[in-house]
């Protein structure tokens, strides 16, 4: 049903639960026993299907993820020789490999032009500075990020506002379920090619690893429909991939083809999509997404050892973040586990914090974007100015140091290349160590705090104002319109207290600064976005060490467990303020003493439909209904053994999309009869019931027409997922999310004549939280009793 989404999005509408209802005797709902029906209820269940979806409140409905086995599919399946199967099977592994080959050298494209764009305008800076001329240096710097910024900016506002921020989200509510229009077009692809480019280029507080997420997707979804919308292929096997099942399988590997292009981390991006982004999951799809990301890895690797010959431009490096310290021996001890723990507990509740903060600063911001484009730019602009006031100014407060004798004269200090050791405003023999920092890419900033061996290199007062610095361009560039990514704010953020940790501890610990880094990344990135098996399997693929393994574990479980203390991930409260009906993996307690009878009782009549219809009936109900399906029910039928002469039997599921096909087809009787199979086959194909078509109100019906019959059989999902009326409302949901259900018929604990076979439909707007409290405000205490507890 178009009931799919969830109420209007938070950044327009905000929700007052407040002021639950009790039970007149003072009971406690949550002692209610099952077989007492919960009346106390003030209005039916929502179904507003409003979400934001870029920079605009969208129609959303849910995705048919289930597999419709109606007549046509069965003599499908029988009919298939196993030269079709083999080529189907064949057809999914090569858009696998397409997809990572393509994400590969996509990737591979953004990281090169970052690092020309912003190593040539960084040279330009560092000569202007190298001439005292740091009037001009910084004119020149501000304007090169302002001109980059901008096309960013008017591309994301003008031509996709989908490109703009991470996409990570819309694709965990996709592969929810949740329908998201415009996500994965060409366009937004891009867009965020570029917009990435230009924004990361323009030195702001984001990353491309979140945006790289998006554009595997994008391409795994224009890869399985051949193509834009207006301009797709037409070749008859890839229409097979044509629907959303195969499609949700096909961006679920371009999502992990993603996260290996960002962090060259293949198995850390497999389980990104296993624990982070998607719900459904099986073996066969484990092994595609590995293959996907293998193949991303062999397109890096090839690349990387093509720059280091120096073809590749200015740094010849491709930006790809890698941080070996395989060659450091790591030693810790038993009294080296405080440390960690400490990490962990400040990363987890820093972390929660920043989500905290980072909630508020996008509510603002919507009320921003709400005035229109130009408001779009003027944000964005002003972040990208006062983003370069603040590096360019900032290492001018910084002390100059002196470079280590032991060091060669090319490493220390560098100028405008890239190093460790900044020379900046400084002059020979001396470096910079808050320029290293600040006035550099994202990803040498990475690799310069990252590095080893070196416990003198940053004052400890650089390292607090970079890590205060960052904390507020973090909080105010994520949510302008550009694309942006939440990674590298984040590992830098957390590095940098990491590494500070690191210093204050000095001769007590036999840990590296550089490893401290790397633990305060980890465990800032667990208090956010709440990963740990993904992170800790991403962060051993970037360090190239097993002997982090046992103390990497410790800190991601206990910044995770500290962070779930407080708020949800960082990726949930965007899915909240987007409005987008997302279903949690875990239903709530209170949902166990509420039974899907009783949802059942508080929704509109059930619209049914008989075997055999007429099809003015239909037209009626199409025109009158914003259902997506129909109970198929037959009281013609001759009953069997031990039921009641006139009990109606359930003979599935008929969509929505199928009836406008049949009466756009014309596929229409003049007698009520049964048809044959041949005639069913003569007129519809199951590739053409997996498509989604037009609406009603493009069909014209005829007044004869509307007196002709529909033979509704052939085209009825036969197995439609049913549950008794009994069923627990939390059972039903781990039912409804697990299987990827868009409907779930509600059939009657007793048949009896003149009972209806079904007593209701439950979809994704019905079995979320806030919308059955909102129908049932007396839970409301109990769930906040459950808080306090």
């Amino acid at each position: 049903m178009k009931e799919d989404s969830s109420q209007f999005a938070e950044t327009f509408t905000t929700e007052d639960m407040e002021g639950g209802i009790t039970n007149e005797n003072g009971r406690d709902p949550e002692s209610n026993s099952l077989n007492q029906p919960l009346l106390k209820r003030n209005r039916t269940l929502s179904s507003s299907p409003l979400a934001l979806i870029g920079a605009k409140v969208s129609h959303i409905e849910s995705l048919d993820y289930e597999i419709n086995e109606n007549d046509l599919f069965k003599h499908d399946w029988r009919s298939r020789s196993s030269v079709q199967v083999l080529q189907y099977i064949f057809l999914k592994w090569t858009l696998a490999f397409l997809v990572g080959l393509l994400t590969g050298l996509i990737a591979t494209l953004i990281n090169l032009a970052v690092e020309n764009i912003a190593g040539f305008k960084l040279l330009a800076v560092a000569g202007f500075i190298e001439e005292k001329r740091y009037l001009m240096g910084f004119i020149y710097f501000t304007g090169a990020n302002f001109l980059l910024t901008l096309v960013a900016a008017v591309l994301c506002v003008c031509f996709a506002p989908t490109a703009a921020g991470p996409g990570i989200p819309e694709i965990k509510a996709y592969l929810n379920g949740v329908d998201t229009p415009n996500m994965f077009g060409a366009t937004t692809l891009i867009v965020k090619i570029i917009g990435s480019i230009g924004a990361v280029s323009a030195g702001l507080d984001l990353g491309k690893e979140g945006p790289l997420v998006h554009i595997g997707t994008c391409i795994a979804s224009l890869l399985g429909q051949g193509g834009p919308d207006n301009y797709h292929l037409r070749w008859r096997w890839l229409r097979y991939f044509n629907n959303d099942r195969d499609r949700r399988d096909l961006i679920t590997c371009g999502a992990s083809s993603g996260v290996c292009a960002a962090f060259r981390a293949p198995v850390g991006g497999v389980l990104f999509a296993l624990e982070e982004v998607a719900t459904w999951w099986r073996s066969a799809l484990l092994w595609r997404t590995f293959f996907s990301t293998a193949v991303v890895a062999v397109v890096l690797r090839a690349f990387i050892e093509y720059c280091n010959s120096g073809k590749c431009g200015l740094f010849g490096k491709g930006g790809l973040i890698m941080f070996d310290v395989s060659n450091v021996t790591v030693k810790y001890h038993v009294m080296d586990i405080i440390p960690v723990v400490i990490i962990g507990l400040i990363g987890g509740v820093l972390g929660s914090l920043y989500n905290y903060l980072l909630h508020k600063v996008l509510r603002l911001y919507s009320l921003i974007n709400q005035k229109g484009k130009i408001y779009k730019l003027l944000l964005s602009l002003s972040v990208s100015l006062f983003t370069s006031v603040c590096l360019y100014g900032l290492p001018f407060l910084a002390t100059c140091s002196p470079c280590d004798p032991s060091l060669p004269e090319s490493a220390c200090p560098t100028t405008g290349q890239t190093g460790n050791f900044k020379q900046f405003n400084c002059p020979d023999g001396y470096y910079n160590d808050l320029a290293s920092l600040l006035f550099s890419t994202n990803d040498d900033a990475v690799r310069n705090i990252f590095s080893t061996n070196t416990p003198t290199e940053f004052h400890p007062l650089s390292l607090v104002i970079f890590f205060t610095l960052y904390c507020i361009l973090g909080l105010f560039t994520f949510g302008i319109a550009v694309p942006s990514g939440l990674f590298l704010p984040i590992i830098l953020m957390g590095s940098a207290y990491g590494r500070l940790l690191g210093s204050a501890m000095g001769s007590y610990t036999n840990i590296d600064q550089g490893l401290y880094a790397v633990l305060g990344a980890a465990s800032l990135m667990a208090g956010s976005m709440r990963m740990t098996v993904s992170l800790c399997v991403i962060f051993l693929e970037l360090t190239n060490n097993l002997l982090l393994l046992p103390i990497t574990m410790i800190v991601l479980l206990i910044a995770k467990t500290a962070g779930d203390s407080f708020n949800p991930s960082i990726y949930e409260i965007i899915l909240h303020l987007k409005g987008l009906p997302f279903l949690e993996a875990h239903p709530e307690p209170w949902m166990r003493n509420l039974t899907v009878g009783e949802l059942a009782d508080i929704k509109p009549a059930v619209v049914t439909l008989h075997g055999l219809e007429k099809v003015a009936r239909i037209v009626d109900v199409l025109r009158n209904t914003t259902h997506n399906g129909f109970p198929v029910v037959d009281d013609d039928m001759v009953p069997p053994a031990g039921l009641a002469i006139g009990a109606m039997a359930l003979k599935g599921l008929v969509l929505r999309s199928h009836l406008v096909q049949i009466l756009k087809k014309k596929w229409f009787l003049q007698e009520r009869r049964r048809t044959e199979e041949w005639e069913v086959r003569e007129k519809f194909t199951w590739v053409d019931l997996a498509e989604r078509c037009g609406r009603i109100e493009e069909v014209a019906v005829t007044k004869d027409e509307m007196e002709m019959y529909v033979d509704l059989h052939p085209l009825t999902n036969t197995t439609p997922y049913t549950v008794v009326e009994s069923m627990s409302v939390a059972k039903a949901m781990v039912l409804f999310r697990e299987v990827g259900l868009r409907h779930l018929l509600i059939v009657p604990q007793y048949q009896a004549a003149g009972v209806s076979p079904v007593v209701g439909i439950l979809t994704r707007q019905d079995l979320r939280a806030h919308n059955i409290l909102t129908a049932f405000p007396h839970l409301e205490k109990s769930k906040r009793r459950e808080k306090g507890n």
